[in-house]
């Protein structure tokens, strides 16, 4: 059959000069067609009776097929049956059923006849075009030589030689779903071959749309499962990222996708693919989305998206997605505003995702949303716990702590009363020295309880980056280095430069000092969790004072760079956040040595 490139043809039987051939009766399904001629009695001396047994068994054989193809609810087998059918009543020694997407394109191609080598010569099937593609839409195409059909092109290389031809629409809900091709019946096809298939095509149709509804209800039943697995996991209390990661990868399952993306929020006014899963996944992880791109619109208007293939688009800003064809885009909507956005991709020559993917993608988008929503509100209540906490060890140290060491030191002083009027120096001095060490406990508990009922509040800057250094050693398994320096002159001993630790709170406010914290707790968070560092450095600068004054912190891994297999970004998004309340700038990029990654945080003063 031609894969040349052609109009349809509007015509539905042959082209100018071809033969069209007389209404007959239906060809047998056993032992061929029958070719007599349409009169009382045929040329071998049938009788009219033997005819009309011959309608019969043959009529038979058509209701059989058909009704053999409206009892399958598997799409792919209910079309192999249609070719296989089709063939056998027909006598065709050829036949083939291009399914057509909502271009025209062929997506999927079913046939009998072709070896297997024949198959692998001819590398692809045809695409629908040439005299395929002149095929009406509401009749059949008959023709006793295909090659005499002016949009005939020639047949490719290793291609079998056909003549005669009879082609048919197969037609779902008045669409044009696919094209039966038959070629080299012996003798040549007939009207009645053409009513045949176009009955049949009928009942295919029904096959197809019924093999749809029950696909649609029993990928429904699968979708309302992963919703409700998702549901139970962020009851669970699942980490967020751990939560996003199993979103996606139900989705991918659920959805017949090769690739699964979470686009979120990242650093600046940028959104980004934080989470992938499945076919380049590693290659994904990380690309910024267009601010005009599909995924912007899809999250400003609140509404899914269905793409037929992103290879054929016009205008694909990022080369990643041309290694696709099918996408759908689903919202991350919560009360109204948009999280996030869903990307499921499939690869070239997939079938497309249909309208009731994108429902239920877009149900499960939300509760992705509500994953993030849920994880934020977690955070707020570990943090207030933590503070609940605090303040009950504050409690227990002033009312309990603290006073039976004022009782303990008031049964010392009584002790040294006395040993010293017995004239025993010596035991009142060690008793003394007790009552010294007691009086410093209480100062040492005192400023404890009022650090833990206001956190950080009476600790100065350097103390608290060394607290963050110090607890971000377990995360990482070693001790991170932290540089800390005013205009150059390092800190090295808080007591001996204590003047030096003074001028840096002074300097740094209040606000930019927690900033300043949270940059580095959450620079070195990052390099636990990510990038499979040997070594990590901070480095703290504080140059000048005043409005030409700065704040400098400088977090370096050498671990796997920027871009990890799989990394949440949107903490890296707060800090930028924090460095724009201030008036400075953040970025993360590959450190200076070329290996690892390093984050960059700078405001200035006032």
């Amino acid at each position: 059959m031609s894969t040349d490139d052609a109009p349809r043809c509007p015509v539905a039987h042959g082209a100018d000069g071809a033969r069209r051939r007389p209404a007959g009766p239906y060809g047998r399904l056993d032992d061929g067609p029958y070719t007599g001629p349409a009169a009382a009695v045929d040329a071998t001396g049938a009788s009219a009776d033997d005819r009309q047994h011959t309608l019969a068994t043959d009529t038979s054989s058509l209701l059989g097929a058909a009704l053999n193809l409206t009892a399958q609810l598997d799409v792919k087998e209910a079309l192999r049956r249609f070719v296989d059918r089709a063939a056998r009543l027909t006598g065709a020694r050829y036949a083939a059923l291009g399914v057509l997407d909502n271009r025209g394109e062929t997506t999927a191609f079913v046939q009998v006849g072709m070896t297997e080598e024949e198959q692998q010569i001819l590398g692809h099937p045809p695409r629908g075009r040439g005299v395929l593609g002149a095929i009406p839409v509401d009749g059949p195409l008959l023709l006793d030589d295909l090659t005499e059909h002016p949009d005939f092109g020639g047949f490719p290389e290793g291609h079998p030689p056909m003549h005669t031809f009879l082609g048919v629409p197969v037609k779902v809900q008045e669409k044009v779903y696919g094209r039966l091709y038959l070629a080299e019946k012996e003798g040549g096809f007939t009207s009645g071959d053409a009513e045949d298939m176009m009955s049949l095509a009928e009942a295919a149709a029904v096959a197809v749309e019924n093999a749809r509804l029950y696909t649609e209800a029993r990928n429904r039943e699968r979708w309302i499962a992963v919703s409700q697995d998702i549901t139970t996991t962020l009851l669970e209390g699942t980490e967020e990222e751990e939560a996003l990661e199993m979103i996606a990868a139900r989705l991918r399952e659920v959805a017949e996708a090769d690739t699964a993306l979470i686009i979120l929020p990242s650093v600046g006014d940028a959104w980004a693919c934080e989470i992938a899963e499945g076919y380049r996944a590693g290659q994904l992880v990380g690309l910024v989305f267009p601010p005009d791109g599909r995924a912007m619109t899809v999250l400003k208007e609140g509404t899914g998206m269905i793409v037929d293939s992103l290879t054929r688009l016009r205008t694909l800003r990022l080369a990643e997605l041309a290694h696709f064809g099918p996408a759908l885009y689903a919202p991350m909507m919560l009360r109204g505003e948009g999280r996030g956005v869903v990307l499921l991709l499939r690869r070239v020559g997939a079938p497309e995702f249909d309208r009731s993917d994108l429902v239920m993608a877009e149900s499960v988008a939300g509760q992705a949303a509500l994953a993030l929503e849920l994880a934020a509100a977690r955070h707020a209540q570990d943090v207030a716990s933590l503070l609940d906490e605090r303040s009950r060890i504050a409690r227990d140290l002033h009312d309990l702590a603290i006073q039976q060491l004022f009782a303990t030191g008031m049964q010392l002083a009584s002790a040294r009363a006395t040993v010293a009027e017995r004239g025993e120096e010596e035991l009142a001095d060690l008793l003394e020295e007790s009552l010294t060490s007691v009086d410093e406990s209480v100062k040492q508990i005192r400023s404890i309880v009022h650090s833990l009922r206001e956190p950080d509040a009476a600790v100065v800057l350097v103390e608290r980056l060394r607290r963050e250094a110090s607890l971000a050693r377990q995360s990482l398994g070693f001790a991170p280095s932290l540089i800390i320096d005013l205009d150059g002159t390092p800190i090295t001993d808080d007591q001996a430069q204590a003047d030096l630790v003074t001028q840096i709170d002074d300097r740094v406010g209040a606000d930019i000092a927690d900033d300043a914290v949270a940059v580095v707790r959450e620079g070195l968070a990052n390099a636990a969790k990510h990038a499979k560092a040997s070594s990590v450095l901070v480095h703290v600068q504080v140059l000048g004072t005043g409005f030409t004054g700065r704040i400098v912190v400088d977090v370096t891994d050498d671990g796997v760079g920027v871009a990890p297999s799989v990394s949440r970004r949107s903490g890296l998004g707060n800090l930028a956040a924090r460095a724009r309340r201030h008036g400075g700038t953040f970025s993360v990029g590959r450190s200076e040595s070329g290996t690892g990654s390093q984050l960059s945080w700078q405001v200035p003063l006032t």
